[in-house]
């Protein structure tokens, strides 16, 4: 018996990468269809104090993973004595939502700061990864994407970076339904991860 999930969803969530930085930014407003079922939620969450991640898909898909990732981090500090590259908790997503498809419903963003340097991967629910310099996802993306493209530079001070990914998801909120409430946004600096609702 084939198990068919049909949901319309809708969202937008942002990712730039700086010179020494990460900066993620979402809408707030979670969706049941047409029915709004929520007008402030948090879609960015950190995983451990120098990686963040954005959410878009199935609310209980997410918060599942989300909690996996989290015990996955903090196991691997605790054994190997260093916190989980970012590169590897992005191809460990990766894993599971590939293991798990088409069950999760997922796409995230993940990004942080490690011995590499600020990394942004893009995860989507059939667990493709790509490292990416900008990119956005959900339902509002196409509109993100374009500002994006327009305005990104690789020379971006944090408040420019922050300012682009502010402008590029109100973008989407203008024109998708799916997406709207107000904008939240994530710096990830050496400083570690700073969450700002705007």
């Amino acid at each position: 018996m084939a198990i068919e999930k049909n949901f319309l969803k809708g969202t937008t969530t942002v990712g730039i990468v700086g010179k020494d930085f990460v900066v993620l930014a979402a809408d707030r407003r979670a969706t049941a269809g047409s029915y709004i079922a929520n007008k402030q939620v948090w879609k960015i969450v950190e995983i451990d104090s120098h990686v963040a991640a954005t959410i878009a898909g199935t609310v209980g898909d997410a918060q599942m993973l989300i909690d996996r990732l989290k015990v996955e981090a903090g196991y691997y500090k605790t054994t190997v004595g260093t916190p989980i590259p970012v590169k590897s908790l992005a191809t460990l997503t990766a894993l599971i939502l590939f293991n798990y498809r088409p069950i999760l419903l997922v796409q995230m963003l993940i990004g942080g700061l490690d011995g590499d340097g600020p990394s942004l991967y893009s995860v989507d629910w059939l667990g493709t990864v790509t490292q990416e310099k900008y990119t956005a996802t959900g339902s509002g993306s196409p509109y993100a994407v374009s500002m994006l493209e327009h305005e990104y530079r690789e020379d971006m001070t944090l408040e420019e970076a922050v300012n682009l990914a502010v402008k590029a998801v109100n973008v989407a909120l203008a024109r998708d339904p799916g997406s709207g409430e107000g904008v939240d946004v994530a710096t990830v600096t050496r400083e570690g991860v700073k969450l700002i609702r705007r």
